[in-house]
């Protein structure tokens, strides 16, 4: 999607990583996170269901995947790589924490049981058209004609999955779009952070300091005493739910540190085929033709935009490998 490709880590990031720190590894990555989602998104239709507050199903997820990133992020970082961190650095990672892994959880779930189904599914999969106008002037990315028209593709095809005329507006749509719009904050924050800080401690920070603040809200909400009445089916589903928020953060920040933040969250709405997929196989039956075009325009749309950018990539590289001639 972008000329550029993404922006190389320091030396201490490099040791610390397996994954090869490259494009076209961000990008299967991105495709990863994407699939990851789409299953996360089927699951979670479920588990909400069986707990008996969105805020504490949130928390308890939460706390699951944090857990987990924490326990990588001390496994396969050294501890240099975390005393390296300036004041800065935490900063935006505590920042991140609020704006990423706490508030808008808190808005989107809470939006989610006011407001309606397909509202609520077309306005967070606009995350991609944010992040794209933001990543322009914050991040320096480069949209061209191409990348406009693929982007103006995946929006077509969101309207033919989504019409207009089921989408209704009241509070929890207000509060599904401030979600939206804070997520869209968090990718450019962390695409920033990224740049210096291992993908492993921002994944970690984003849930570890989101959860205080989920934690906090429970305590001043009075629903912290629901965590003790809940069985053990109710603990599995949390727990269940949890390891996929881990994948899905783990492969989300490994892919935006190695590719543009404007094609990860445009290959992010790959999910959505896949949730439709899912769900097709639960009813036995197809969706309608405009909606099987509208999830097939998705795939191409993502697919198009993934070999644009490698293309793009593979075409920077060449010209700087190139050898510089004189006129003598």
């Amino acid at each position: 999607m972008i000329r550029a490709t993404a922006r190389t880590t320091a030396g201490h990031a490099a040791g610390s990583r397996r994954v090869p720190d490259s494009l076209g590894w961000g990008i299967g990555l991105a495709f990863a996170t994407a699939l990851i989602s789409g299953v996360s998104i089927y699951v979670n239709g479920f588990a909400v269901k069986q707990l008996p507050d969105a805020a504490v199903f949130t928390t308890l997820k939460n706390a699951v995947a944090a857990l987990i990133l924490v326990g990588l992020a001390a496994a396969t970082l050294r501890p240099a790589d975390v005393r390296s961190m300036d004041r800065t650095s935490w900063t935006r990672l505590a920042v991140i924490g609020v704006v990423g892994g706490s508030l808008p959880f808190i808005l989107f779930f809470g939006g989610l049981a006011m407001a309606s189904a397909p509202s609520a599914a077309f306005i967070h999969k606009t995350l991609f058209i944010w992040v794209a106008i933001l990543a322009v002037p914050f991040l320096g990315e480069r949209l061209g004609l191409a990348q406009l028209g693929a982007l103006g593709v995946l929006l077509a095809a969101q309207l033919l999955i989504i019409p207009p005329n089921g989408v209704a507006w009241g509070t929890g749509e207000t509060m599904i779009a401030a979600a939206t719009l804070l997520w869209a904050v968090e990718a450019i924050l962390a695409k920033r952070l990224l740049g210096s800080v291992p993908s492993q401690v921002v994944g970690a920070g984003r849930l570890g300091i989101g959860l205080v603040v989920l934690v906090g809200y429970l305590l001043v909400s009075g629903k912290a005493g629901t965590l003790l009445a809940l069985s053990g089916e109710q603990w599995a589903w949390a727990l269940g739910t949890g390891v996929l928020l881990f994948a899905y953060v783990g492969t989300w920040y490994a892919a935006l540190q190695r590719a543009p933040a404007s094609l990860v969250t445009a290959i992010l709405v790959v999910g959505a085929p896949i949730t439709a997929v899912l769900q097709a196989f639960q009813k036995g039956a197809l969706p309608a033709t405009p909606v099987l075009a509208g999830q097939l325009l998705i795939g191409l749309a993502a697919i198009a935009l993934a070999v644009y950018a490698i293309r793009a990539g593979r075409g920077t590289a060449v010209r700087a490998a190139a050898p510089a001639t004189t006129g003598a």
